[in-house]
């Protein structure tokens, strides 16, 4: 087998903490009645902007991932009863600045300094994955950051996969896929790419064709992977 010369990581959940936004919010001066709901509303959140992305790449009803992520928001805000326009507002800019996990810096930098190709491969739109990107400081430890959006649908379309290939010119075994979706944890492994499932739930592997060759409880561990 091939050694890896490529690790690409998914954006949202697997780089950055999307319950970051909520988070943040809930814990601000003057936001004590968002506080018992942030849960609620950053899981809602997430489950709907993913559900949502997953039916549009069904049906061909593409819109940018900015729309989809205020979509979910709203599905979110109304099921917890919570209308305040400067609320939705606060959660829509604070996303738009999310935090790494603590661990990424250092382990990008470490993979950079071992000569390997690092980059992401998102939903996220172009300009998303920019602010988020500069927000968090790594964007000198990143080779591409590739998005969906010139091919106008989602993951885990395996055309989104390709872009990677396209970029790089690599063959899928020299490819290490990182995810902390195992939906596309397991449509990578699928495709062909190596893959680690950043299983921050502890969460069951999916019932899917494809399934992950590493489980690791967050990120910090894999520049000491034999195969990288």
């Amino acid at each position: 087998m091939a050694r890896i010369t490529t690790c690409v990581f998914d954006a949202y959940g697997t780089l950055f903490d999307v319950s970051a936004a909520a988070r943040a919010l809930a814990s601000a001066p003057g936001r004590e009645d968002f506080a018992p709901h942030w849960q609620q509303v950053a899981a809602d959140w997430r489950l709907k902007q993913l559900e949502y992305s997953w039916l549009r790449a069904i049906t061909g009803d593409y819109v940018d991932f900015w729309d989809l992520t205020q979509d979910g928001l709203d599905w979110a805000l109304e099921r917890a009863g919570l209308s305040d326009p400067g609320l939705r507002a606060d959660l829509l800019d604070l996303y738009h600045r999310l935090a790494a996990y603590p661990e990424v810096p250092d382990m990008l930098a470490r993979l950079k300094a071992r000569g390997l190709t690092c980059a992401i491969l998102s939903n996220g739109s172009p300009a998303m994955l920019k602010a988020a990107v500069d927000s968090a400081g790594i964007g000198d430890r990143l080779d591409a950051v590739l998005s969906v959006a010139p091919l106008a649908t989602f993951k885990p379309d395996c055309r989104v996969y390709d872009l990677v290939g396209a970029r790089f010119g690599t063959s899928c075994d020299e490819v290490l896929f990182v995810s902390s979706n195992g939906w596309d944890i397991c449509s990578a492994a699928a495709y062909g790419f190596r893959t680690l499932w950043v299983n921050r739930a502890g969460l069951p592997v999916d019932r899917l064709p494809g399934q992950p060759d590493s489980i690791a409880a967050d990120l910090a561990a894999i520049p000491e992977m034999p195969e990288v």
